[in-house]
């Protein structure tokens, strides 16, 4: 997979990019990655790349020239052109699935108040990693290139993501390590019997206890068995049984 960032700030970037499990994707030749700055298509003896909003109002807009600049040769490229925007689809895991499917992304960050409308017209889709805004695009880029890169075959184990949290539309069930007992808190007995189908039994049930605690809006749209059903309304009338705290 080759990954395009086109920026404003490039130094915000070089870090996380050759950092960890993104670093060893990159050496292992997994990943490409190449950062482009904006300043270079910018405009006048001080590279311009803003300018004031038609119609007055606060912040500077993003000029489309630069933009259109850098991002038109990754198009021509075949990217898949992505705008880091908070107006955009949230960031899902099943969306990242689908970018990981590509093998040549394009991120756009903006900047100030956002890019000049024009500007979308070269883009195919807009993402947004919350309802909340940031000074940039960046570290959303960063973190969509996280999501992704992880799920590239060869990254990592392809079984260390198939239990992760909304990977099965659940949230992951508790993880242990040693020692068994800390602070007076042991492991679950089950975790240490050797019993492996005890254990994901008791995995997808504390994931069914964990979503419903936490995150019962998935449970809407999981791909839930009977079994599944049966647990979740045993943990209902348990939770409707317990006394307020």
């Amino acid at each position: 997979m080759r990954i395009d960032v086109v920026t404003i700030f490039p130094e915000l970037l070089e870090g996380p990019l050759g950092t960890s499990i993104i670093g060893r994707a990159v050496e292992g030749g997994l990943v490409e990655f190449g950062v482009h700055d904006i300043r270079i298509h910018g405009l006048g003896r001080h590279r311009s790349v803003d300018d004031y909003p038609y119609g007055g109002g606060a912040g500077m807009v993003m000029r489309p020239e630069p933009l259109f600049a850098a991002i038109q040769p990754l198009r021509t490229a075949g990217a898949t052109v992505v705008l880091m925007d908070p107006a955009g689809e949230r960031l899902t895991d099943q969306l990242a699935r689908a970018l990981a499917g590509s093998s040549h992304l394009a991120l756009v960050c903006g900047r100030y108040e956002g890019v000049d409308e024009r500007v979308r017209t070269l883009v195919d889709r807009e993402v947004s990693i919350g309802d909340y805004v940031l000074t940039g695009g960046e570290l959303p880029a960063l973190v969509l290139i996280d999501t992704v890169v992880r799920l590239v075959p060869g990254v990592i184990a392809e079984a260390s993501h198939e239990g992760d949290s909304f990977a099965s539309g659940l949230l992951e069930y508790p993880q242990y390590t040693r020692p068994e007992v800390f602070e007076g808190l042991p492991v679950p007995p089950v975790l240490l019997s050797g019993h492996h189908g005890e254990v994901d039994r008791w995995r997808r049930r504390e994931a069914l206890r964990r979503t419903l605690e936490r995150r019962p809006d998935l449970l809407d749209t999981a791909d839930l068995s009977d079994a599944d059903q049966a647990t979740l309304a045993k943990l209902r009338r348990t939770s409707m049984a317990d006394p307020p705290r």
